[in-house]
């Protein structure tokens, strides 16, 4: 027992001071070298970098890669609103236009489009105004007990598609809200919208049928944060005939500045000056 002592206490301190060692495994060798070759030696590889930026390249690697290692598709882009077509009027379309003769959707004062679509009707407006463009159904022709929808464009450049119902001269928002497939746009300081509503809907007193026939007002103006102010002329226009969904019409109504001689008592003048000059003075 002493004799192991004194042996293996000397045996201890020559493996601490190094002289001896355990040669490694060539397989131990080929390992060493491998992961710490010389730069441009087969097999070298560079020490991983613990950094944030390298953390943030390989996030948003494993972002953009499925489970199977293939990237993702990309979101397709969204389609910019597409133009008025006024070729289609009077053929798939029904139109009303308001303003100067052969005005367009981007000319007009005023114009509306309408076409069936399944059961629902698809409805574009356009206006010369940097506020709200509207549209009312009317059993009369008169302002008050009206089913409207209106595009209206708000501060923060939006058009928005709100539904109300005259009360009297006055337009009550209803939160009820029949569009759908909205769109909306302001360019060249003009309000333009797209939305569909459904043909049929529950009977209530804030939404007709539109498989019936009504007279169709139009009107205009300015809004103030997104809430619309009264329209921009004292009479504005309405439908002289009620207007049914199933009839593609084009529709043409002068404005007040092209329609003035279109008035009776100015053709009257006009001829009774022509007469003046004719037969001169007595």
């Amino acid at each position: 027992m002493i004799f192991l002592r004194s042996f293996v206490g000397p045996l201890l301190l020559l493996l601490q001071s190094g002289w001896l060692r355990v040669a490694p495994s060539p397989t131990d060798e080929g390992a060493l070298r491998a992961g710490h070759g010389e730069p441009g030696e087969p097999g070298h590889q560079e020490p991983h970098k613990d950094s944030y930026g390298t953390f943030a390249s390989e996030f948003l690697e494993s972002r953009h890669l499925s489970d199977d290692g293939y990237p993702f598709p990309t979101a397709p882009p969204v389609d910019p609103f597409a133009r008025i077509k006024v070729v289609d009027c009077g053929v798939t379309k029904g139109c009303i236009r308001y303003g100067k003769p052969g005005c367009d959707a981007e000319t007009c004062d005023y114009f509306l489009s309408y076409r069936r679509i399944g059961t629902d009707v698809e409805y574009e407006m356009s206006s010369d105004t940097d506020g709200w463009v509207a549209v009312g159904f009317s059993s009369d022709k008169k302002m008050g007990g009206d089913d409207v929808m209106g595009c209206v464009h708000d501060d923060n450049g939006r058009v928005r598609i709100h539904h109300f119902y005259n009360v009297g001269q006055w337009a009550k928002e209803i939160k009820r809200n029949p569009a759908r497939d909205e769109e909306g746009v302001f360019e060249n300081n003009r309000v333009t919208c797209r939305f569909k509503r459904p043909l049929y809907v529950p009977r209530e007193e804030t939404l007709v049928d539109l498989h019936l026939s009504w007279y169709y007002l139009f009107a205009w103006g300015p809004a103030i944060q997104g809430s619309i102010t009264r329209h921009d002329i004292d009479n504005p226009p309405v439908s002289d005939h009620m207007i049914s969904i199933y009839k593609y019409e084009d529709i043409f109504m002068p404005s007040t500045a092209y329609q003035t001689f279109n008035s009776p008592i100015c053709l009257l003048l006009i001829v009774a000056l022509t007469f003046y000059l004719l037969m001169g003075t007595p």
